[in-house]
């Protein structure tokens, strides 16, 4: 009698990866994706037509990717897709069948990470840098527009994701975290500035154009670094999650 083969920790991976990507394509989340798209490219087309009348068309650009692309677009589409790449599953009681695979927790939580920043990245990433470029075609906004998204991205994926397992209704939680905790509450403590995502991908655009912004103080090292570990460590704690729950 032979043993059936045990499938490498790195084709396990693959495999739940390519399972939570797949489940996150909907035709619902592509036309907010594309709303969204085109508010951007419509606002930076507003600012760009103005530039010639602005005293500072620099300031002007920054302020529209700052106010809807890192405040608005990136955290909301990561939360869309993030909060449900587990959520749903746990939703449908369907969890089960991946919770009993023979692999580490940690596994599991990674690829669900993963899975959702690479469906988030490009629906986020790519309009706010075209709107940067349509806006104001300075490499400093481009470069800082680039980076501080795909920080966001990050950051908010890894949060979201154990936030969608961890609370029923997590898209409700998570609007209240955008809306309540970064839109009002960190902006009279610049220490619960240190606990939102937003507070640091500010600082890295504020660092690469030299404008001004609310937050934006922090060096570029940590407006990378830290959402960076906020990420690894909401990873971890999916993985504690998936660890200690009983999945029914």
């Amino acid at each position: 009698m032979t043993s059936r083969p045990r499938r490498s920790p790195r084709g396990s991976f693959r495999s739940l990866y390519r399972l939570f990507l797949r489940a996150q394509i909907s035709a619902g989340r592509l036309v907010v994706v594309g709303a969204v798209s085109a508010v951007l490219l419509l606002m930076a087309l507003a600012v760009r037509s103005r530039a010639s009348h602005s005293i500072d068309p620099v300031r002007d650009a920054v302020g529209v990717l700052n106010g809807l692309g890192l405040s608005l677009a990136v955290p909301f589409l990561a939360l869309a897709f993030a909060s449900s790449v587990l959520g749903d599953l746990v939703d449908d009681r369907t969890l089960v069948y991946v919770w009993l695979r023979p692999v580490p927790r940690r596994t599991i939580g990674a690829a669900a990470a993963l899975a959702s920043a690479t469906v988030v990245v490009p629906v986020t990433v790519i309009p706010l840098v075209v709107a940067a470029v349509v806006a104001s075609g300075e490499p400093a906004v481009i470069g800082g527009t680039a980076v501080a998204s795909f920080v966001g991205v990050i950051g908010y994926c890894g949060v979201f994701t154990w936030l969608g397992l961890r609370v029923r209704r997590a898209l409700v939680w998570g609007v209240a975290y955008i809306l309540l905790w970064e839109g009002f509450i960190v902006r009279a403590s610049a220490t619960a500035a240190k606990l939102a995502v937003r507070a640091y991908t500010r600082s890295i655009l504020s660092e690469y154009t030299g404008v001004g912004l609310d937050q934006g103080t922090m060096p570029v090292a940590a407006g990378i670094g830290v959402p960076l570990a906020v990420a690894v460590v909401a990873v971890a704690l999916t993985a504690r999650r998936l660890q200690r729950a009983s999945v029914d």
